[in-house]
C-alpha cells in the first residue's frame, strides 16, 4: 500500500464515521440546516479539542504529523471501538506500517492445529492466513460450504470465493449480513499491513469485479474477531443456525481460525452428524 493510499483510506474511514454520529448523541443540536447526515468537521474538532483546520486535513487524507495522544481525542469524538481505533492508528502513524510477510500454504500448518481442526468434528472450521487465503478445513467444513480441494489453490481466497461461487451466494439466508463479518476482520489486516501492496491490488481488483464489493468495503466496517450468528438454508440439510467465532492464532504464522458453532436448542448439530454420517456411507458403498 502507498503512501497516497494508506492516507486515502485513512480518510474514507473518517468520514464514514463522521457522518454514522447524530449530533444528540454527543450533546449537539440536531439543527435544521445540515446537508449530509452526522457530524460536521468543525464538530468533530471541538469535541476532540484540536482545530478545525488541523482534523480538516486529516480527514482529507493530508501528509500532516500526528501523534498518539491527537489520535486519541479524535478516536473518542468519533466514538470508536477498540478495533477502530486500532485500524486508524495503523493508518495514521508511519511507525505502525508492516513489511510484507512471507505466504502461507496448507502445508505448513502445523500438526497440532490439524488435530484440533478434524477434532471439532460437527463445527464447520476454515483456517485463513493474513490474505484470507483459505490454507485449511475440516469435513464439516467441506460439507457446509464447499470442498475446497476442488478449488484450484491460486482462488482459494475466501473474500474472493464468497462473491463468485453461487452455492456459497445461495447459502447465507442473510447474504450481505455474512460477508460483512469477513470484510470486517479483513479491513482490519489492511489496516495493519500497510506496506503490503497485495491488499491494494486485491481490493481494487474486487471493485472493479464486483459492484457489491465496493459498496460493502465503502462502508468501513472494522473488528478482529466479530462474533456473528448466522442463518444458513443448506442444499441437503436446510435450514441451519450457526455462531460464527473468528480467533486469531497464537505464533508468528498469522493464522486466523474461523468456528462455525452450531447454536444450542437448534437441529443444526443433529442434522450434521445425519446428513455428515449418510454422505460417508454412500462414498463408502461407491
Amino acid at each position: 500500500m502507498s503512501n497516497q493510499t494508506r492516507l486515502e483510506a485513512l480518510s474514507t474511514f473518517l468520514k464514514s464515521k463522521r457522518s454514522s454520529i447524530q449530533p444528540q448523541s454527543v450533546g449537539l443540536p440536531a439543527g435544521t440546516r445540515r446537508r449530509t447526515p452526522g457530524l460536521r468537521r468543525e464538530e468533530v474538532a471541538q469535541l476532540a479539542g484540536v482545530s478545525t483546520t488541523w482534523y480538516t486535513w486529516l480527514e482529507q487524507g493530508r501528509d500532516i504529523t500526528v501523534s498518539p495522544s491527537v489520535l486519541d481525542a479524535v478516536a473518542a469524538a468519533l466514538q470508536l471501538n477498540q478495533d477502530e481505533r486500532k485500524y486508524v492508528y495503523d493508518l495514521a502513524l508511519e511507525k505502525h506500517i508492516s513489511p510484507p510477510q512471507q505466504e502461507m500454504s496448507i502445508a505448513k500448518i502445523p500438526p497440532s492445529l490439524g488435530k484440533i481442526l478434524n477434532e471439532l468434528t460437527h463445527c464447520p472450521t476454515i483456517i485463513t492466513d493474513r490474505h484470507f487465503h483459505i490454507v485449511g478445513w475440516n469435513a464439516a467444513a467441506a460439507y457446509v460450504f464447499l470442498d475446497f480441494d476442488q478449488v484450484p489453490l491460486e482462488q482459494r481466497n475466501l473474500i474472493r470465493l464468497v462473491f463468485v461461487r453461487k452455492e456459497l451466494r445461495s447459502l447465507a439466508v442473510n447474504w450481505e449480513h455474512f460477508v460483512r463479518g469477513f470484510l470486517a476482520m479483513f479491513r482490519a489486516y489492511y489496516g495493519q499491513y500497510v506496506g503490503d501492496e497485495w491488499y491494494t491490488d486485491f481490493v481494487d481488483e474486487m471493485s472493479e469485479l464486483h459492484p457489491e464489493f465496493h459498496a460493502l468495503w465503502e462502508a468501513s466496517q472494522v473488528s478482529i474477531a466479530p462474533d456473528v450468528t448466522i442463518e444458513f438454508r443448506h442444499a441437503k440439510a436446510g435450514k441451519m443456525l450457526f455462531n460464527l467465532t473468528s480467533l486469531l492464532l497464537q505464533g508468528n504464522m498469522d493464522l486466523r481460525c474461523s468456528v462455525f458453532t452450531p447454536i444450542e436448542h437448534s437441529s443444526t448439530e443433529e442434522k450434521l452428524v445425519r446428513f455428515m454420517r449418510r454422505d460417508e456411507l454412500l462414498n463408502e458403498t461407491e
